[in-house]
């Protein structure tokens, strides 16, 4: 019986499939299985993974449905202890399920076991690091305010609480992640390892580049999480918002400029305002209000000339860092 269960849901997955699973069968804890649900997948994904010989790994094929489900089903198979999962686009170090699995043992008061992510490109290169936010115990608060997780490829879980919190809400188009980690960490406690070892792909076919349904995506989970707390945890709902609309407005400008994205952006600017009016004393809501008039009035080569020549308007990342993560 294997310790750990890695389950892996994957859709037309052929460009980085290969890579996700070596990432996982080469992890320095080997006592676990490699559970990969195909999700009805159309391209070379099962010719890639089918010939892998290894026996810890399973491979299952259904009709397509969407990632939750593919997650539920993943977890019917699987037999460990302890369940993680990552995305057929996303890496792991080879440590990372050691260092959690040790954490858990270390912490046997806690249920999840989380790590940091840095970003990776198309081509596995590194783009830039995550929040790196090390919050321990009772995170439930600091977890209603941002996913501080940052995907859904972190967590080692211990399987008794994930069975007793309920599934991956299939319902969810988005945001299905933040969804359980806040039902974790509303009856259990979390540990943090404290090191980069999630390698979270970022690309324009990937998931969260559709910034509008990650929007609706969140704002759902957002409604559900706020309907449940408690009094003294209510106030914490529009900071929670003004993140979700910082990270958006982040997305929608990291791609090529053009109209139709400097107006989602400056619709999740506006409502960034909304929610935290302190964010208009600050020089990086101006420098992302003058690219947004970039992509919305310049023509896309111009506006990629103008962008290249002033980089300190272009890069915006310091949006991020007005992410709140404190819940005072």
């Amino acid at each position: 019986m294997p310790v750990v269960s890695v389950i892996i849901p994957v859709y037309n997955g052929e460009k980085t499939i290969r890579e996700t699973v070596t990432s996982v069968l080469n992890q320095t804890f080997s006592d676990l299985e490699l559970i990969i649900i195909n999700d009805g997948s159309t391209d070379s994904t099962l010719d890639i993974v089918n010939p892998i010989n290894d026996p810890r790994l399973k491979v299952f094929s259904y009709a397509k449905t969407n990632q939750s489900t593919s997650r539920n089903r993943g977890i019917s198979h699987a037999r460990g202890e302890y369940i993680a999962f990552i995305d057929a686009d996303d890496l792991w170090t080879p440590d990372k399920i050691e260092a959690q699995y040790q954490a858990l043992q270390d912490n046997p008061e806690s249920a999840v076991a989380y790590s940091w992510t840095d970003c990776i490109d198309e081509s596995s290169q590194f783009l830039r690091p995550g929040s790196h936010v090390t919050i321990n115990g009772n995170v439930y608060p600091y977890l209603l305010v941002v996913n501080f997780l940052e995907n859904g490829s972190n967590p080692l879980i211990r399987r008794q609480a994930l069975e007793a919190v309920g599934q991956f809400d299939s319902s969810l188009l988005s945001g299905e992640d933040w969804d359980i980690w806040l039902r974790l960490a509303k009856h259990y406690q979390f540990i943090t390892v404290p090191k980069s070892q999630i390698l979270y792909r970022q690309s324009s076919e990937s998931a969260s580049a559709n910034v509008l349904k990650l929007e609706a995506g969140s704002k759902k989970v957002i409604e559900q999480a706020f309907s449940q707390v408690p009094d003294s945890l209510k106030p914490l709902k529009k900071r929670s918002l003004a993140n979700i609309y910082k990270n958006l407005t982040f997305k929608a400008l990291e791609v090529q400029p053009g109209p139709k994205q400097g107006l989602l952006a400056l619709h999740f600017l506006y409502n960034i305002l909304i929610n935290d009016p302190t964010m208009l004393r600050q020089k990086v809501t101006f420098r992302t209000l003058l690219k947004i008039s970039t992509f919305i009035f310049l023509p896309k080569k111009q506006a990629e000339w103008i962008l290249s020549k002033f980089g300190r308007i272009s890069n915006i990342g310091a949006l991020m860092m007005y992410i709140k993560t404190d819940i005072n």
